[in-house]
């Protein structure tokens, strides 16, 4: 980073809530989870949160920020390998939002996500918990899907999640701190680096999509009575 460099906003508002609300969603529904009894009726509120939180996400991917835009972090595999031999070409600012790996870890994280909330919704654990999708597929396929939910698919979110916080760790150590441009939303750019648009009427667009999904959430937990 040269003396030159020039605080640039890279993360908008509303992928930074995203990013702090998923993160305590999730720990959330894994600790109600291995507590149990009562705390399933709020593993199932959380759960329904992270739906919404998904679905928002998918929607602001498309329309967000600069950075937040799926487009931006799609990598072609030739570039994630010059990524990984440190040869990338000049001027494709492959650290300025999701890098080719960190891109590779948010893709992975969202489908095995939408893979647990999708078990979950749909899952019967025959004892005091049925998912309110449950009704609309076979019960071996409710069956299915709850050992699903309840075996690697807990495991395998639990396990992204430790990488993406190994990752955070390795790269401060590299003095790269991933964690305060989520917080603050800027990072320290050469000028002329493109910024994520973050005014109010962006913001106002991420709150109207926000009631969407969390509508579109509270409709479906509404489904199980």
């Amino acid at each position: 980073m040269t003396s030159a460099a020039v605080p640039t906003r890279v993360w908008d508002l509303p992928t930074r809530l995203f990013h702090w609300l998923l993160a305590a969603a999730v720990i959330g529904c894994v600790v109600t989870a291995k507590i149990g009894g009562g705390a399933m009726l709020w593993h199932h509120r959380l759960g329904h949160l992270v739906l919404a939180l998904i679905v928002f996400r998918l929607v602001w991917g498309l329309v967000g920020g600069r950075w937040s835009r799926f487009w931006s972090f799609i990598y072609a595999p030739a570039t994630l390998v010059r990524y990984l031999r440190g040869t990338a070409k000049p001027g494709e600012q492959l650290d300025v939002g999701h890098s080719p790996t960190g891109a590779l870890s948010v893709f992975a994280l969202l489908v095995l996500l939408m893979v647990q909330v999708g078990s979950g919704l749909i899952s019967d654990d025959e004892i005091a918990f049925i998912g309110p999708l449950n009704r609309f597929v076979s019960t071996d396929t409710a069956l299915l899907a709850t050992s699903l939910h309840k075996t690697w698919g807990q495991w395998l979110i639990i396990g992204m999640v430790a990488l993406h916080v190994l990752a955070i760790v390795v790269y401060f150590i590299k003095r790269n701190n991933l964690v305060k441009p989520m917080i603050g939303g800027d990072k320290l750019l050469p000028p002329g680096t493109p910024a994520s648009a973050d005014g109010v009427a962006q913001r106002g667009l991420a709150l109207v999509l926000a009631l969407a999904a969390g509508g579109l959430a509270w409709w479906v937990y509404g489904l199980g009575g």
